[in-house]
Formats: C-alpha cells, sequence, structure tokens
C-alpha cells in the first residue's frame, strides 16, 4: 500500500469546517477585545474618588497592554487559519512542510493551521 500524499477533498472538507468554525470565534473574540480597547464597550460611570480612580487607571493600563497582546496573538491566529484555507484550496493541507509526509489528523484538528508535524516541529526547535 502506497502512503498518501494529500488528504482527500472529503478530508479537506472536514477540516474546511473545522477551520470556518475556529474563524468565526477568533473574529467574534478579536472584535470583542477591539470593543474593549476602543472603550465601545464602555457602559459604566467614572468614580469621583481620585485614590480609586488612580489605582483603577494602573490596573486598566496593565489590562489594556495584555488586552493588545491578546488581539495581536488572534489576529495572528486568524491569518493562520486564512492561510489554511488556501492551502485547503490548493489542496497542499495537511502535509508537513519540512517532510512532505501527512500531519496526523488528531494533530489538525486540534491545531488546524499547523504546517508541521510535532515531530518536525520538535527538530526545528532543538536548530
Amino acid at each position: 500500500m502506497t502512503e498518501k500524499t494529500r488528504y482527500t477533498d472529503e478530508e479537506l472538507e472536514e477540516f474546511r469546517q473545522i477551520i470556518n468554525e475556529k474563524m468565526a470565534l477568533a473574529k467574534r473574540d478579536y472584535d470583542q477585545m477591539m470593543r474593549v480597547l476602543t472603550n465601545q464597550d464602555s457602559n459604566d460611570v467614572d468614580d469621583t474618588s481620585p485614590t480609586y480612580k488612580a489605582l483603577e487607571e494602573g490596573s486598566a493600563t496593565q489590562s489594556k497592554e495584555e488586552l493588545i497582546s491578546m488581539a495581536a496573538r488572534q489576529q495572528k491566529f486568524i491569518q493562520g487559519l486564512k492561510a489554511a484555507l488556501v492551502r485547503i484550496e490548493n489542496k497542499t493541507y495537511g502535509i508537513d512542510r519540512i517532510t512532505g509526509k501527512l500531519i496526523p489528523k488528531e494533530r489538525l484538528r486540534a491545531v488546524p493551521h499547523a504546517t508541521l508535524s510535532v515531530e518536525s516541529k520538535m527538530m526545528q526547535s532543538k536548530k
């Protein structure tokens, strides 16, 4: 039996559905973060206590930085999912970019934008 060199169209369609679901969630989360960052979600009344306000601003700055970082990661994740959809269209999805072998389905279901098998990723991190 020859080793499969690519996933079937049916398998690719399954992955497309997984990716589209993850993309919808990722975009929703990203949009939510951006609403918070641009204060569109703010419906609270500013506190008049100066001490309380100073403490609030300190934690708000930290959480704003964390939110910006999370939003950037989310945007990168969305880009990775978009690239995966392109690979599905090209029928190159799920092929390890180092070895050329198929990435196991379990890995792709967990990390649908993966371009490396776990082994390739571990070999690359040792370099």
